[in-house]
């Protein structure tokens, strides 16, 4: 698995007044931007080009991140407009630059201890899908994991999608028929949700998961990437201290 996507072009609403002069990922926590974090981990994971999709403020992720040398990576910016495209069309205007083979794709506003590394260099099916126990903000969940690692889109004792997962390029083959006449399909270039996508993919039996029960962070609001960062900072506050961990 040799490329990345991050989701990085949402308008990052529910985050104002922080978000009305920086896009969400890049707002630190931690003394780091949210994607930084991000590009350091599958620099270390061994991945060599990533993709950044762009939109609200889109001119200050090169300014701030540059062509990725200084992590040893290669970034291309996918610039999808005015108007951010959702996940599925996100995905799909990034598509060309992704290469050929199954690639990684992360929502920016993220933060995790997740090792990219350990992620399968390809699914076993269409997309393989990290999953969390459900956060306070989130209690219903999105898919059930069964036994077998295999996602299904009902059924009891749902997780939740953190936002990361693999993907094989065919997830999207067909995506017209699979979103149907959904808001923003039919423009040029198209806007829709990955989730129709992911579901028709788990009916077929082919999208499978992990249960990640590690760290695991939302940053969808001020206060939980407040939280957030008082976290981080303690936690390098610790490593700092002489014979501490």
């Amino acid at each position: 698995m040799r490329h990345a996507l991050i989701f990085a072009a949402g308008l990052g609403e529910r985050m104002r007044p922080l978000t009305e002069h920086t896009p969400k990922p890049l707002l630190e926590a931690g003394g780091k931007s949210l994607i930084v974090w991000h590009l350091e981990k599958l620099a270390a994971a061994g991945v060599h080009y990533v993709v950044i999709n762009t939109s609200h403020l889109a001119e200050q992720f090169p300014e701030r991140l540059g062509d990725g040398s200084r992590w040893g990576l290669r970034i291309r910016y996918a610039y999808e407009g005015p108007a951010p495209l959702e996940t599925g069309g996100g995905m799909l205007n990034a598509l060309s630059l992704l290469g050929e083979g199954p690639f990684l794709a992360i929502n920016g506003d993220i933060h995790s201890d997740v090792d990219y590394a350990a992620l399968p260099a390809a699914p076993q099916g269409l997309a393989h899908l990290v999953m969390v126990d459900n956060p306070a903000h989130h209690p219903d969940g999105d898919f059930m994991l069964d036994g077998d690692g295999r996602l299904h889109a009902t059924g009891t004792r749902r997780l939740t999608f953190s936002g990361i997962g693999v993907y094989r390029r065919e997830l999207l083959r067909d995506w017209p028929a699979l979103v149907g006449d959904a808001p923003g399909a039919a423009e040029r270039p198209p806007r829709f949700r990955l989730a129709p996508l992911l579901r028709a993919a788990m009916d077929a039996g082919l999208a499978h998961g992990t249960h990640h029960r590690g760290a695991w962070t939302d940053v969808g609001t001020p206060a939980r990437l407040a939280e957030l960062d008082r976290h981080l900072r303690g936690e390098l506050a610790r490593t700092r201290r002489p014979g501490g961990a």
